[in-house]
Parts: C-alpha cells; structure tokens; sequence
C-alpha cells in the first residue's frame, strides 16, 4: 500500500485511536478454541514464540480472502522471525474447512463462533461485527503490539507485520 502524507500506509492511517485495550505491554487474554486441521487452539500452550494473531470479519469476503491468502504465501517470513499465525473470525471450524481448502490456505483459522475471544481482545465493531485487527503476542503471552482497524477495508501487509514481531524481539 502507498504511504499516505505522514509516512504511513493508507492501512496504518485505518486505526482505531490509542487507549483500547488489551494493547502493547498488558497480558494477552488467554483463550481456547477449535480450529482447522482438527486441533483446538490455547494461547498460553504457544508460550516461548511469539503468536500473531489475526482477527478478521469473515471467510469468503473479498478483503478476508486476499488478506489470508497474503498471510499464507508469506508465511515463511513468519517462520524465519519464529512466529505463528493464528487467524480467527467468527464462523464455525467447517465453515473454515472448506474457506482454506478453497484457497489453498496454510494458515490455522479459529471458530470464534460466539465471539468471546474477539470480546476479550475489544475488536469487536458497534453493531458486534468483527473489526480487522492484528496482535502480536511475544513468548511470556504479553500483547507487544496491535491493530485495529476501524473500517475493515484495508489491511497491513506481511511485511509489516514481520517487522512488528522482530521489533518485539529487539
């Protein structure tokens, strides 16, 4: 995306004000959820690495699509800063069976069905929609940095969420 007039993307420019919480330096909420591939999800079990966790509104939808699909050719730039990518949205685990086997996806999609995580993280839109948003959670499970996007309609390349997690890492 090109840098608007301050230097940032048009997506960094898309964030919600400062002062939302969780963000950086509080405890990342825990949570436990099912997921693709059959496995289910703890955040305090991926303690030691860092996790990104990418909150988006739904499997099928244009900007989701492109979005997921970006995260997971990218995903060894993810791999070699030692991160994993966990994505959720809240729709059930069949539902994101057949979104990442469509798109050839390679990423883990997590069924936040009743929004209980997305709750726990405040991304959640006025009318309980899932807001795009992205957390970097380091290895101890504190929240080093986060996203949020006001509208839904952009967001921040892999690249630049690489970046986040290395600087977490400094």
């Amino acid at each position: 995306m090109a840098p608007t007039s301050g230097g940032t993307t048009a997506a960094e420019a898309d964030q919600e004000p400062a002062g939302r919480r969780p963000g950086a330096g509080d405890p990342a909420p825990d949570f436990t959820l099912e997921g693709t591939g059959g496995r289910t999800y703890t955040l305090s079990e991926a303690r030691g690495a860092p996790v990104v966790l990418v909150f988006y509104p739904a499997d099928n939808s244009p900007v989701c699509t492109q979005q997921l699909r970006s995260y997971s050719e990218d995903l060894g730039a993810f791999k070699e800063v030692g991160a994993t990518v966990w994505c959720l949205s809240p729709q059930d685990v069949g539902t994101h069976e057949l979104f990442a086997a469509e798109q050839d996806l390679r990423l883990p999609l997590l069924a936040d069905t009743g929004s209980r995580v997305g709750k726990a993280y405040d991304i959640l839109g006025p009318l309980g929609f899932y807001r795009r948003s992205v957390f970097v959670i380091d290895g101890a499970g504190t929240v080093r940095w986060a996203r949020r996007s006001l509208s839904s309609l952009t967001y921040l390349p892999a690249g630049r969420l690489v970046e986040a997690v290395q600087s977490t890492l400094a």
